[in-house]
């Protein structure tokens, strides 16, 4: 039990430190603008991503990379789409989580969830949906280095103008 508990306490002070060190990045300050991205998921996501903002010269360079669009195989006349499985899994696990997330926070995101499950898509497949498409909004802003605002992001603040 003793072991438990001192494990217990290094982690805290683990996440404290990966937590503080983030606030501390401009970049991280960016992916923490996003709603409740939170600090430790903004790490993971930070992470995956490196620091190298050109990384990644299109938004669906990301999304491929993080596994949240379907690919598509095609031999011959005939042609399927199916899950990426060849692709970063950790940065597919962090950025599944945050869209997971945003869904509390955002009316957006909320309503793009309910649209993909509307369609028939189960749990999983709706949230890399919503993935996918916080993915476009995210590598813009980190490709500029600007904090996320709603305002600036014209699908949500369309949908703040409908409600």
């Amino acid at each position: 039990m003793a072991i438990l508990v001192t494990h217990a306490a290094q982690l805290r002070t683990l996440t404290a430190d990966i937590e503080h060190d983030v606030a501390q990045l401009d970049v991280g300050q960016v992916v923490m603008s996003f709603p409740r991205a939170g600090r430790v998921n903004a790490a993971q996501i930070l992470t995956e991503l490196g620091d190298d903002p050109v990384r990644f010269q299109t938004d669906a360079q990301l999304a491929a990379e993080a596994g949240i669009c379907p690919v598509t195989y095609a031999s011959g006349k005939s042609r399927g789409v199916g899950f990426r499985w060849a692709c970063n899994k950790r940065l597919r696990k962090a950025l599944t989580t945050f869209a997971h997330n945003s869904k509390r926070a955002s009316p957006w995101a909320k309503a793009v969830y309910a649209r993909a499950r509307a369609r028939g898509h189960d749990h999983s497949h709706a949230t890399r949906i919503l993935a996918r498409a916080w993915v476009r909004v995210l590598w813009r802003c980190w490709r500029e280095a600007t904090p996320y605002d709603a305002a600036r992001h014209g699908a949500a603040r369309a949908l703040l103008v409908a409600a």
